[in-house]
């Protein structure tokens, strides 16, 4: 999961913020990196997010199985993916502990934490995230930019925590592979069609477990085994139905998916990188 590094410009960290990469609040955030900036050597993920009513960028499964998590928290408010920090603020921790600012060709370059999440939690109502792969934390240099980004937040009193694979429950990862290792075709008129067709037939059977659903729909309309499962699968991928990621999917019952509101979906399907 491990991402492949990439490098800014002056000019395109000046371009980024006149775009507001960084900047706004629920639906009007815009991260600071996207998904078509960094090339990761695992899986990104763009993911409609039902708390925002935005698109998402996750950089890895990792990420994506810690944003799911906090999305299904009932005290989150607001998820904020690639948050800058300030590099006044950053590369004067770096004058302060002799760390090494990060820097390519001269221009430093812009620090990020991964997710930084709003809450109605009294006592936390924001904290920031890093989300790291623990093989990771082998690496000085990861440890030294770790601990540029705690001392940022430790300035604005904000708590800040390390996530790893070792916080993820195994359930979720497995959940995540079975949602996202589908290869699906784009195509936004079938979809359509299998959303209205799969909502009707979800509500008529809230207490039966999806996968029984889907064998019963394979016998009743003569389709190959396994076909009503994948495409209840590929809606399921692309969130147009959203559930508690820590349920097996093997599991998973009628009355636990949630439907999105479709408006938001194709909204939110037809935005650019």
């Amino acid at each position: 999961m491990a991402r492949k590094k990439y490098w800014n410009s002056e000019a395109t960290n000046a371009r980024w913020i006149k775009e507001g990469r960084g900047q706004g609040v629920g639906n009007n955030y815009k991260p600071w990196l996207s998904v078509r900036d960094v090339a990761s050597e695992g899986r990104s993920h763009r993911v409609y997010g039902h708390l925002t009513n935005r698109t998402h960028h996750l950089l890895s499964d990792l990420e994506l199985a810690t944003f799911l998590l906090l999305q299904w928290r009932p005290t989150t408010t607001d998820i904020r993916e690639q948050f800058p920090l300030d590099p006044t603020t950053t590369k004067q921790i770096s004058i302060d502990t002799g760390i090494t600012h990060p820097s390519h060709a001269g221009v430093i370059q812009y620090m990020s934490s991964d997710l930084v999440v709003n809450s109605s939690e009294k006592d936390r109502s924001v904290f920031a995230l890093q989300v790291k792969p623990s093989s990771k934390l082998e690496d000085k240099r990861t440890i030294e930019k770790l601990e540029i980004e705690r001392r940022y937040w430790l300035q604005k009193g904000i708590p800040w925590s390390l996530v790893t694979e070792n916080q993820i429950p195994s359930t979720v990862f497995k959940n995540i592979e079975w949602l996202y290792s589908l290869q699906a075709e784009n195509d936004d008129e079938a979809d359509y069609k299998h959303l209205e067709q799969y909502s009707a037939w979800i509500l008529q059977n809230s207490n039966l477990k999806i996968i029984d659903l889907c064998k019963d729909l394979d016998s009743s309309y003569s389709l190959p085994i396994g076909e009503s499962l994948f495409q209840l699968r590929n809606l399921l991928a692309k969130r147009y139905f959203h559930f508690d990621i820590r349920i097996p999917y093997i599991e998973l019952r009628c009355s636990d998916l949630i439907s999105e509101p479709i408006e938001a979906i194709i909204g939110v399907s037809h935005v650019p990188n």
